[in-house]
């Protein structure tokens, strides 16, 4: 029997995760080692993502803005692309275990509710006062997270983040994967019918 998962709907693994793509141990451990002709030098500046070289992207969620302006917000990347849908990007460390970027959102901007079924997501807060909200099978947790606050949000779990502060709010944001699978949003949600581009 084929089981097709409806649009917006997870596909379970037996430990009551979605199976997500992630490349075999041994190759991710050959990925990080010296490639030949790298001098040690090469190799390990290779390794560094400098806050000189980033730049703040506005696009990489802007499907969002452009249906809400209050989903306005910035993807920084350093390690991978993260969740956000992004492609790729050769201007960041290759991502082996987790991905990590900064994430600016301004004052009264909202992160939608979303859900990461394969991988925990961790937001620290290093600037401003997020509040965030939970939500599982029909339970909901809300907590504010301040500057030096840090939440690690399992798999199957809805979160949404919004800033409350007067101030534009900066997190970082871990996903433990090299290459998560793109989040989707609640069924209710108009942003689940809209197409990202």
């Amino acid at each position: 029997m084929n089981h097709t998962a409806a649009a917006n709907q997870p596909v379970f693994n037996p430990r009551g995760l979605l199976d997500a793509n992630i490349t075999p141990e041994a190759d991710i451990q050959k990925s990080m080692l010296q490639g030949e002709g790298q001098t040690f030098a090469q190799w390990l500046e290779s390794r560094v993502a400098r806050y000189a070289t980033r730049r703040y992207d506005w696009d990489a969620l802007k499907f969002q803005a452009d249906y809400d302006p209050k989903y306005r917000r910035a993807q920084m990347r350093y390690m991978g692309t993260g969740g956000t849908g992004v492609a790729s990007d050769s201007n960041t460390v290759p991502a082996a275990h987790f991905t990590f970027s900064t994430m600016v959102i301004p004052a009264g901007h909202i992160g939608p509710s979303h859900i990461h079924y394969d991988v925990e997501e961790v937001f620290f807060v290093m600037r401003g006062a997020m509040l965030l909200v939970c939500e599982k099978d029909g339970q909901r947790w809300e907590s504010v997270l301040k500057e030096r606050d840090l939440v690690s949000v399992p798999p199957g779990v809805y979160r949404e983040e919004r800033n409350i502060g007067d101030e534009d709010a900066l997190m970082c944001v871990m996903l433990g994967s090299p290459k998560p699978i793109t989040p989707v949003y609640p069924p209710d949600s108009p942003l689940s019918k809209i197409k990202r581009v």
